[in-house]
Order: structure tokens, then sequence, then C-alpha cells
């Protein structure tokens, strides 16, 4: 009967090591709860130091904590004042998720990414809302406009402002929207506050006004509302201003193929660009206005111009891209011929040429095909093809893009029409547009970068208020000077952290320089509704699964069943 009673438990305690249930235990809270401090600037004066009491206070009644502070990311406590110029919550969150300890947040409530944090994350923390005291604030949201410029232009700037808070007794409706460079007004309009939200008005002014070449840094204020918060009444705007344009496009007829070209040679090339349009035979006019332009004045701008571009039918603005009998036969031109053979023509990666290496990371299968392709009859043997297309992918190869030395003019001539579809499609096909135009302009002007224009480029991406993104450059100011190399990551970005003012720039072992201009703009200083309010959160303790297999003692039953069982039945001699 022992023997019976051995070998059934034994068989018992290997079939549940077999199934393996689970049961289920609660884990300890931990000794030490988790404090996640908003250190963004809207947490400045009066919140930061009730947060920092509240963190000191929780710290001395658990008899200590793990204090994390958050905002563009996570870092480790410090009691420095606020810097950070947003307030993202969501990476705080999963860090802490790996602890079973109580999870504290002290914030003002407005917290930037409150939509993308999953919900059981932001069920778990108990959270302490700080409000920040509530005034009216009048703001300057953004300013757009041209980047480069000409002394004959005229700057248009799109101006977004608006207000949040309520009015008190004094704020009135009306401002003034002043444009600044130093001390200097530009322009100025008066304007109509809304009574939330934000509106746009057009500023104009003549390129003229600016005194020097070069660039200009320009100021743009709102002046005359009378309200608690100045750091956001301002923007600044850098335009680089030259004497003549660097870039002709002549289209006829207008198309959206000038369109995205004008548009991405300003944008990668850094180029101020004129464009100049033939919307009835035999009439030209300003691309931005469409002001009437005179030959003279058509004559001028082509002389002036480092770059002459033909658009459409070239035949039309021959009078001004002409070679010996033209006006200029040192600029180079670019020949972008729309009127083709119909089709879907698909462009194939580029032959042995100067464009080989700069169009190297292309993915040509990704890109949209041709619409037409000018078919030559009588090519130049002496030009050489740096891109080619087929017509549905079948047939002989067209050359599409062909450069040639036309005594000391160098010469360009694009003969695919729909090219713009790929700015257009944005993504991978918008870089290959891009990489396109940036080296015909490098071969164009004879100059390596000259299509890039900076091989690292100051960008206005709002970090912080006193940050902005550049790279590898030595930079002055007035009253600073410094050499820095920051580090690249793999997206080729480089983060730079600059004080409030204006920076001139030159990146080392080339020629590129320009200026920075680090403004003291940011939305946490808007007085905004809390996105987050105050909870008690869940229960700090966590349930967890535990299986039978994680239980010593059930092979301690089973194998003390089977050897008592073996050695029971050697005695008696049993097989």
């Amino acid at each position: 009967m022992s023997l019976v009673i051995l070998r059934v438990t034994a068989v018992l305690a290997l079939l549940l090591l077999l199934w393996n249930p689970s049961t289920a235990r609660f884990l300890p809270a931990g000794d030490q709860p988790i404090v996640l401090l908003d250190a963004s600037l809207s947490m400045s004066g009066a919140p930061w130091r009730a947060a920092l009491d509240s963190a000191r206070a929780i710290a001395r009644r658990r008899g200590g904590a793990v204090i994390w502070r958050f905002g563009t990311g996570v870092a480790p406590f410090d009691t420095a004042p606020p810097a950070a110029g947003a307030s993202r919550l969501g990476p705080a969150l999963e860090a802490a998720a790996g602890r079973a300890g109580e999870v504290v947040i002290l914030t003002d409530g407005n917290v930037d990414d409150v939509t993308g944090i999953p919900p059981d994350l932001l069920r778990r923390p108990r959270i302490s809302v700080q409000p920040r005291p509530t005034f009216f604030d009048a703001y300057i949201a953004g300013v757009e406009g041209p980047r480069h410029v000409t002394r004959g232009d005229t700057v248009r700037l799109k101006v977004s402002y608006g207000t949040v808070g309520k009015r008190e007794t004094g704020n009135g409706k009306r401002a003034t929207l002043l444009v600044k460079m130093a001390d200097l007004v530009l322009a100025s309009q008066r304007v109509t506050l809304p009574d939330s939200g934000t509106l746009s008005t057009e500023i104009t002014f003549p390129v003229s006004r600016i005194l020097f070449p070069g660039w200009a840094v320009l100021e743009v204020r709102l002046d005359g509302v009378g309200d608690a918060e100045p750091r956001d009444d301002s923007r600044q705007f850098v335009v680089d201003v030259s004497l003549e344009p660097a870039a002709v496009i002549f289209a006829s007829p207008p198309d959206w193929e000038a369109r995205f070209l004008a548009r991405t040679l300003s944008d990668v090339a850094r180029l101020p660009v004129r464009v100049f349009v033939e919307t009835e035979a035999g009439r030209w006019r300003d691309g931005a206005t469409l002001a009437p332009v005179g030959t003279a004045d058509l004559t001028r701008a082509a002389v002036g111009a480092r770059l002459v571009i033909a658009t459409g039918d070239p035949q039309r603005a021959r009078e001004f891209t002409a070679g010996p009998a033209g006006p200029r036969t040192s600029s180079a031109l670019l020949l972008w011929p729309t009127n083709g053979q119909a089709g879907d023509w698909y462009v194939e990666r580029p032959l042995s040429s100067p464009f080989t290496a700069a169009l190297a990371g292309v993915l040509w299968d990704s890109l949209p095909p041709a619409t037409a392709v000018t078919v030559s009859r009588d090519s130049n043997r002496t030009a050489t093809v740096a891109l080619t297309a087929r017509l549905a992918r079948r047939g002989p190869a067209r050359p599409i893009l062909t450069l040639e030395q036309r005594n000391s003019r160098r010469v360009a001539t694009v003969a695919a029409a729909g090219l713009w579809r790929w700015a257009f499609r944005a993504g991978a096909a918008e870089q290959a547009y891009r990489s396109v135009v940036a080296a015909l302009v490098d071969w164009l002007l004879g100059e390596q970068g000259a299509g890039t224009r900076e091989r690292a480029v100051p960008e206005a991406l709002e970090v912080q208020p006193e940050t902005k993104r550049c790279a590898n450059f030595t930079g002055s100011n007035s009253s600073r000077s410094s050499t820095d190399s920051p580090v690249f990551d793999l997206a080729g970005r480089a983060q730079l952290l600059l004080p409030p003012g204006v920076y001139r720039y030159a990146l080392s072992g080339g020629t590129e320089r320009g200026v920075v201009a680090v403004e003291t703009y940011s939305d946490e200083w808007l007085p905004l509704a809390p996105a987050l309010s105050g909870q008690p959160g869940e229960a700090i303790a966590r349930v967890a699964s535990v299986g039978l297999r994680d239980r010593w003692w059930l092979f301690v039953i089973a194998t003390l069943a089977l050897a008592t069982e073996w050695a029971l039945r050697r005695r008696q001699g049993l097989p």
C-alpha cells in the first residue's frame, strides 16, 4: 500500500510540474517613491518653489525618494531653475514603469504629450498640480517670409499673433506690430488683438530700407499691449540681402515645374531667386507680384545673375539666355523644356558623370515617372549624359540631363517634365529631387558645395528658448566668442546650447558662414489651460504570477517520493 501511495504522489508531482499552473501574489511596493518633477519653463517662479517643497516633503516622509526632472528629456534631480522648452511626460513615465514604488508627478498641468501617453501608464501615478497664476498675455506665434532677397525686392512677412487669458482693465484691443533692425524701424502696422486664439496679417516693406547687404536680423515686436509676459512679445527673423539675384528663372509658360524649382533652389542652395513668368505672348511679369516687367529690367536681371534658368519653352526667353549674342556669357545656364513626348518615363540611376557620387543614395525605383521627355535628334556629342529615362521601362534610354561647356559658359539641359512630382510626393522622392537640384547648382556654379551652400545648416528647432541646433561652428556675438565642435548623430544633427542673442558663425575648413538668432520665445511662456489634472493614483502594489516550477518544494516532493519507493522495492526484493 505504501508503494502505491509513493508512486501516486510522484506521478502527481510530475504532472503538476509539466502543467505548471500559476498563482498570483502581490509584489512589495518598495521603500522609496519616484517623484517626477516638471522642469519646463512654465514652472518658473512660484510653481517651481512649491514643487521643490513638495518633493522634499515626500522624501522626508518616506525616508528618501528617487527624484527625476522631465522636460525635453529625463534627467537626474538638481535644484537649478527649470529651463526646458517643452514638457514631455511620456519618457519619464515609461522609465518609471519598471519600478514597483509609488510614482508622484509634480507639474503645473501644461504637459505637451498627454494625448500620446498610454492610459494605463497615466492611471498609475499620483498627480499633484501646482497651478500657475492666471494673467493676460499677448504674443507673436510665428513669422514666415523669404529668407533670401535682393535689393529691389519687397519683403512680405506673414505674422501670426494672438492672446491668452482674461484681459484686465487697461489692456486695450489695439496694438502695433513693429519690424525693427537694431534701433531702426523698418515697418509698422496697427492691428486688433483677438479675444482669444491667433490671427495673421502681412507686413510689407522694401528691401532698400535694410541699410547693408548680407545677413540681417529683423525683430518683429508686438508693441503697446501691456501684458505680464514680455518674453513672447517679439520674434526674430534672419534674412540674407543680396545686391543682385544669384539665380533668375524665366518661365514660359508658368507651370508647377518652375514653381517647385524656385522653392527648392532657394531652399537647398540658399540662393536669392527671382522668377519672371510670361503670362501672355511677349508680356513678362514678376512671379511674386505679377507686376509687368520691361525688357530692360529682364536684361538687367539676367546680366547680374550667376545662374540663368529657362523653363517651359526656353526659346521664349532666348533673348535673355542666349550665348555669344546675349548680354552675358559667363553666367551658367539651365534649360528645362517641358513640352516633350508624353508618357511614363522612368528615370534610371546615373551613369558615370559628375553626378554619380551626389546621387548615390537615391532610391530610383521609388520615384514617380516623368510625364514627358524632349527627344533631341541632334544631340551634342561633347555633352556628358548624367541621367537617362526609358518610356514604360522599355525601349532605348533617352538622355534627360546633359552637361556641356559652351566656350566659357556651363550649360545643363533637363529634358524631362513632371519631376516636380518628386518634391510633391515628399519622403525619399522629395530628397531625390533636392539632391538633383543641389548637384545641378554644384556643377553649374563650379563650386563644390554650392548646391548645399553649407555642410552644416543651423535649424530653427525649438528645443528650449535659449537653444537652437547648429553644427561644428566658430561663432561670436557682441559679448562672446567661442569654438565648438558638437558631435553629430546618425540623423546628421548636433545640438549646441546658446543663450539668447545674435551669433555670427563660420565653419572650420570652409568658406561657409552666416548668422544664428536665438530668441527668448517659447510656447511654455503662454498661460495655457492645464492639460493634466490632479489624481490620487492607483494602488502601488503590483500583482505577479508565479508558476509551480518556481516552487522548489514540489521538486523535493517528487524526488523524495521516487527515491523512497525505489528503496522500499529493493528491500522487499521487488523489481
